[in-house]
Formats: structure tokens, C-alpha cells, sequence
């Protein structure tokens, strides 16, 4: 078993964030008393039904869904993504197009990919230099035959908000038979969602636990009442036929009470975490130079900063601060691996020689001014190092070469 010999810095809650203490205490009785089975008619089952269905109220609670069967429990985000798009083509088979971006997370873009093998069009919308999207390019798109349009709420690597409101709208007025679905993983817990007030024209919307501080392995759709969609997964009765398999109850049990936790610091106000943010880029502003703040022009997540730094290699960043005990991100946890810049640095068209070396520091809930001040600390002595020994940079003269 691997032993942890020091302090960790963990800066990257945009990709999980650690399961908090008193949602695992309110899971354990369901792993130890309440086992059963929620599917099984003898009394003691019920505790476990009653408590997905305790669950699922207070979901819609903090979504303000109007109802309870709204809720769809499933695995991930990722399924429910998989379950939005693949669910409302097969219950629209006249409908053959798809509206996205180019920024979405790889849960929505390899279903758009693998869906043009099998004969779909699907658009995928532009954004410009700071990662907003165009409202024109959105209304030119959409076509007679639209079946589906799937917009992020926010982005996983800069934190862009886009105005789902606004684009929900035009798209349910412009055809009501469209579908609109929004990836909100990065959005819930960060944002006010509010499905019956301000999002009244959103279809579909997903998000998972383990960005809210529950465990992996636990996600939600809400599907609006009367929405045009047929389960990917069959084989049983569960989620009112919706989502075959016997339910996660524990993992449900831990979701809800992260919701509990997310609605009382909605309550409460900030949390300090954009001060943390906002302080982090102007220390590396004032300090490193040549930087670029993805996104920092557009509307963001308070937790969220993407920085590229000219003429070096993220992934040596990375290694280089995981090395004194930081972690951090290049991008998105799900598609890191590969040395070509992230798909949405590309999109946002951030220069090469930066976009290699973009950076992702994401703030949580148990982070503190203790974090800020070892990044900061560590973080410029690492760029020197690395700008060192890079062939695009004049070390003598601390600037590219010319």
C-alpha cells in the first residue's frame, strides 16, 4: 500500500475533490446496517428505499426541480452525459443533428464523435480568444432537423460560465421539439442552479458526486417532465425504469448529504475561494513573466485558473511541482496523457508556445491561504528552472528568443 511520507497541496478540485468527512460518516450505516437491497419487498429494504428517495428530494432541492422524478441517479457524470445525448436521438429518430462546442468535456464530444459514425451531423460551435461562445453562431446552426443541443454550463479547464439561460431559451423558442442539455459538473456547488426560476427552458442537465465532495462513482441526470427520452441501460425496474441496476445506496446516502452541505454554503455566502484565485494570478502576473490568463476576460468559476506560460512543457510543470508535494493539473484529468495542447486551448486559438505550457489550478473547500503561499512560493523558482533549458527562451536576457 502506498504511504504518503509528506504533507500533499492538492490544487486540483476541478478534477475530484476529497470526499468530506461528514459525508463519508453518513454512508457508513448503509455499508454496515443497511445493506439491503432497495429492490426487495421485506420491511428492512424499505430504510434503504426510503433513504433514494430522501436523496433524490433533496436534489431537486438544490436544484429547484419542480419534481421528485425529475432525478435520475446514475454512475457518473460521464453516464449522464452518455445518457442525455444517446437517450433523446433514440427517442427522436426523425432528428439527425447535434449542437455542441469545441470545448466540451471528452464525455460529451467522443458520444458527438462516435455518433457521426453512424451517420449523425453534429455542429460544433466556435469560441473566441477568451472561451465565450457566439449567441449568432448558435442561431445559424440550428436546422430543421435538430434532434439535440449540448452546451457545458462551465468549463472544466478555464471555468468559462456560459449563459445557459439565455441560451436555453433561444433554442426552446426558436423549436420547442430541440432538446437542450447542459453538462453541469463544474457548475453545481459553484453556481446557483436554479431549474424552475432561471434555467426553466434546460431539458436535461448532468453532474456527479466526486466534483461536490462525495464519492466517485455516483452521478445524477435531471431529465425535465415530459422530456422525449429512452433509458441506455435496461434489465430492470430501478429509477421508475429509467436506469437498470441496483442502486448505490451509500453512495446515494454520501451524495445527499454533500447536497445538504452545498445548499448550506449557498446560504452562507463565498467561501473565500476567489480570493484565494484572484491572489494566485496576480502574485504569478506581477512575478513570472510572459503568462496568459485563459479565460480571465470572460465571465468565470470563482475556483478555476488556467495560465500558460510561455516556452515550456505543462506536463514538466506538473511533474516538477508534484515533486515538492503540489498537485495540480494540465487540463482535464480525463484526457491527460497526450503532449498535443488541450482541445480548448485550441479552440480559444492560445499561441502554441503558450498553449504547451497551460496550467490548471483549481481551489476547494479545504483549501487555505497555507496552499496559496507554497505555490507561490515554489511555483516561480520551478518556471526559471524549466525556462532554463528551454529552446524557446533567452535565459540571459529572461525573455523568448528572438
Amino acid at each position: 500500500m502506498y504511504k504518503e511520507e509528506k504533507m500533499v497541496t492538492y490544487l486540483d478540485n476541478n478534477a475530484t475533490t476529497p470526499v468530506d468527512p461528514a459525508v463519508v460518516k453518513s454512508m457508513i450505516p448503509y455499508f454496515e446496517n443497511f445493506f439491503y437491497n432497495p429492490s426487495s419487498a421485506y420491511k428492512e429494504a424499505r430504510i434503504s428505499k426510503q433513504a433514494i428517495d430522501e436523496a433524490r428530494s433533496v436534489v431537486k432541492k438544490m436544484l429547484n426541480a419542480k419534481f421528485d422524478t425529475e432525478i435520475i441517479f446514475t454512475g457518473s457524470a460521464t453516464e449522464s452525459n452518455n445518457f442525455a445525448i444517446n437517450g433523446v436521438l433514440d427517442a427522436n429518430v426523425d432528428r439527425k443533428h447535434i449542437i455542441t462546442t469545441k470545448v466540451e468535456h471528452p464525455a460529451v464530444l467522443e458520444v458527438c464523435h462516435d455518433l457521426e459514425k453512424k451517420g449523425f451531423t453534429v455542429t460544433y460551435l466556435d469560441v473566441d480568444t477568451a472561451g465565450n461562445l457566439s449567441i449568432k453562431d448558435l442561431i445559424k446552426a440550428i436546422r430543421s432537423d435538430t434532434a439535440l443541443v449540448s452546451i457545458m454550463y462551465a468549463n472544466n479547464e478555464t471555468g468559462v460560465i456560459f449563459p445557459i439561460d439565455k441560451l436555453s431559451r433561444i433554442v426552446k423558442l426558436t423549436d420547442p421539439k430541440i432538446m437542450f442539455h447542459t453538462d453541469a459538473t463544474q457548475a453545481v456547488g459553484k453556481l446557483d442552479i436554479d431549474l424552475a426560476q432561471k434555467l426553466t427552458y434546460v431539458d436535461l442537465l448532468s453532474f456527479s458526486g466526486h466534483k461536490i465532495y462525495a464519492p466517485k462513482g455516483i452521478g445524477v441526470l435531471y431529465a425535465k417532465k415530459g422530456t422525449a427520452i429512452r433509458p441506455i441501460m435496461l434489465g430492470g425496474h430501478q429509477e421508475r425504469g429509467m436506469r437498470a441496476g441496483t442502486e448505490n445506496v451509500p453512495y446515494i446516502v454520501g451524495f445527499k448529504k454533500a447536497c445538504e452541505l452545498l445548499i448550506k454554503e449557498l446560504d452562507e455566502g463565498a467561501s473565500g475561494i476567489l480570493e484565494l484565485r484572484d491572489q494566485f494570478e496576480k502574485f504569478v502576473v506581477d512575478y513570472i513573466p510572459y503568462v496568459k490568463i485563459n479565460g480571465g476576460a470572460a465571465p468565470r468559476i470563482a475556483n478555476t485558473s488556467n495560465i500558460s506560460f510561455y516556452g515550456i512543457e505543462g506536463e514538466s510543470i506538473l511533474y516538477a511541482l508534484n515533486e515538492e508535494g503540489i498537485c495540480i493539473s494540465t487540463g482535464s484529468a480525463c484526457s491527460s496523457g497526450s503532449l498535443a495542447p488541450s482541445h480548448v486551448m485550441q479552440a480559444m486559438g492560445v499561441p502554441f508556445t503558450y498553449a504547451h505550457g497551460s496550467l490548471r489550478v483549481s481551489f476547494g473547500r479545504f483549501n487555505s491561504k497555507k496552499d496559496l503561499e507554497k505555490i507561490i512560493n515554489v511555483l516561480p523558482k520551478v518556471i526559471s528552472k524549466l525556462r532554463e533549458i528551454s529552446p524557446y527562451w533567452d535565459y540571459q536576457k529572461d525573455m523568448p528568443v528572438e
